[in-house]
């Protein structure tokens, strides 16, 4: 199926308080284009510099959706335009986004990445960490951020078991904060499971864009 097609497929079938983000990292233009066309307006991408390079490119209303791992020398490349920032594992980071995001006049949105996965590999706070943040004095003090949820990635497996437990686990975590609405978790092999766990924002790339061509 052709881009539009995919893009229509996967809406067609996803709830209407889910958004779905075009994952487009290493994808060219023409193809981001062909997404824009079907009425595509979240993308997510995991490069500082292509991010930069999209957005000075293509149309204005584009909300991008920064979910890699964010380098805290790298916040001020996107913070004069970035929708929302993912990934946000660290006090120090979210420090380092409200200053830049002050210096732009803006109010930069934000998840915490909570670790839920058992893997070394991921990156993310666990929850306790993720409370301390968000019950600190410091954190209280930034102004130029608001967090919006938490996003989170499942383990590499097979085992849809282990999946849910661990999106469970998200969800009965957030529950906590109800005021923190954008729950970001499920990808292409996994979103429907994710979705069923109470996910509100999935990240879906190669059931869209096809797999990826080439890596960075």
């Amino acid at each position: 199926m052709s881009i539009s097609e995919n893009i229509k497929n996967i809406t067609s079938h996803i709830p209407e308080h889910v958004t779905l983000i075009a994952v487009s990292k290493t994808k060219p233009n023409d193809m981001l284009l062909e997404a824009y066309e079907a009425g595509q307006r979240d993308f997510g991408e995991n490069y500082v510099q292509e991010l930069v390079d999209k957005h000075e490119q293509l149309p204005k209303d584009i909300h991008w959706h920064f979910i890699g791992h964010l380098q805290s020398n790298k916040v001020k490349y996107i913070a004069p335009f970035v929708h929302l920032i993912h990934g946000v594992d660290s006090f120090s980071l979210l420090k380092e986004i409200n200053k830049q995001a002050l210096k732009n006049n803006r109010v930069v949105d934000c998840l915490l990445q909570i670790y839920i996965a058992k893997e070394e590999t991921k990156f993310g706070l666990d929850f306790n960490e993720a409370s301390q943040i968000l019950t600190s004095n410091e954190f209280k003090e930034l102004k130029n951020i608001t967090i919006k949820g938490f996003m989170a990635m499942a383990s590499n497996t097979d085992d849809k078991a282990q999946i849910r437990t661990e999106f469970t686990s998200l969800k009965e975590f957030s529950r906590s904060y109800p005021d923190l609405k954008i729950l970001s978790f499920g990808m292409s092999s996994d979103y429907q499971l994710a979705i069923q766990e109470g996910s509100t924002m999935i990240r879906v790339g190669s059931r869209i864009f096809g797999e990826r061509n080439y890596t960075k």
